[in-house]
């Protein structure tokens, strides 16, 4: 089954759908793992910006090439609006503030960017499953995890449209189904002009591209703290529920003691009245 805008042309399988099927274990593989280290700990400042700085440098080397080769088929994947270095360093001004000073690329970015690096001196049209996959994620997954901080962040001004913070996933010109949609047939087009040979090269280059993205990923700290500071809010909540409940137990068993004692007197007195 195809997705919408990927519909077979002549029973040919387009070349997106391709891509999608070479990387799906190891893609369901990644999100589980984005979702694990980053879907539950959005809500906090400190990691949403972690995520943005481990994969600034990849977004922005990927856009440096697609510019210098412009003039080659590679450069018409750079589709209007999609570009996001800008976006990038807005969100990183906003959450570290100089942060350019006395900022050093991880060892975990340096290896993403030195095979990105090598691709691109080797054979630049192997960045196109980075491409592909990487703004493909970023248009579905990112607004997934926007729109989770957006609405469950308890710092900023969640009337801000778009939030602070959050213009990486933020389009203004375009939809998302737009911009899926042209960049699924830019690469479906751009597809149609190479040989097998290299087309079989791409798609194997494509579980390279989660293999570093899943690197990247484990590099995001501040992780293991939220994940502490959640669980210390939860364990605190349940005392206290059990500390209600204790109270409430020890109330209701004080009543009745109460109420039978009153009983006790009363018949006690009924009885010495008789006599």
């Amino acid at each position: 089954m195809t997705s919408a805008g990927e519909e077979p042309d002549n029973g040919k399988e387009l070349f997106s759908v391709q891509l999608r099927k070479a990387t799906k274990n190891i893609h369901d593989l990644s999100d589980t793992l984005v979702n694990a280290k980053l879907g539950v700990t959005i809500s906090d400042d400190s990691v949403w910006a972690e995520g943005l700085l481990v994969f600034y440098e990849v977004f922005k080397f990927l856009e440096k090439s697609l510019n210098s080769h412009s003039d080659s088929l590679i450069g018409d994947l750079l589709i209007p609006d999609m570009a996001r270095t800008e976006a990038f360093e807005e969100d990183l001004d906003f959450f570290f503030g100089d942060w350019r000073e006395g900022y050093k690329i991880r060892p975990e970015v340096r290896q993403y960017l030195d095979h990105l690096e090598s691709l691109d001196q080797e054979n630049p049209y192997l960045l196109i499953p980075y491409i592909y996959h990487l703004y493909m994620g970023l248009f579905s997954g990112g607004q997934i995890l926007a729109a989770k901080r957006k609405y469950l962040t308890l710092s900023g001004n969640k009337n801000d449209d778009p939030p602070a913070g959050c213009a990486v996933t933020s389009y203004q010109n375009k939809t998302i189904k737009q911009l899926k949609t042209q960049l699924r047939q830019a690469v479906n087009d751009l597809a149609d002009n190479l040989d097998q040979e290299l087309k079989q090269e791409i798609l194997k280059e494509s579980v390279k591209v989660f293999e570093l993205n899943n690197v990247v990923i484990k590099s995001v700290k501040g992780v293991n703290q939220v994940l502490m500071k959640k669980a210390m809010k939860l364990l605190i909540a349940v005392l206290l529920l059990l500390l209600f409940l204790f109270a409430y137990y020890v109330y209701k068993s004080a009543s009745e003691i109460e109420i039978q004692g009153d009983v006790l007197d009363t018949s006690r007195q009924s009885l010495d009245d008789e006599l």
